[in-house]
């Protein structure tokens, strides 16, 4: 923990918290965050892997832009 800047002691499980929420954060697909973890399945993933507020705006933002009709391409009707 010292060479990262932090006051306490970075232990393995926090190690694993840390991973888990990171490469969620960055897009990695739970499965695969699931095996690169050595979990037989997602839901022990899930303890370490947390959602973050900025996750879901970012998964809603690209969720609404795939909502959004193709410029120039007149909707059916």
């Amino acid at each position: 923990g010292v060479a990262l800047g932090m006051k306490e002691n970075l232990s393995y499980h926090m190690a694993r918290h840390s991973f888990g929420t990171l490469t969620l954060t960055a897009g990695i697909p739970i499965e695969s965050i699931a095996r690169m973890m050595g979990h037989t399945n997602i839901d022990s993933t899930q303890v370490y892997a947390q959602v973050t507020d900025r996750k879901i705006s970012s998964d809603m933002n690209r969720l609404m832009e795939r909502r959004k009709p193709a410029a120039g391409k007149e909707a059916a009707g």
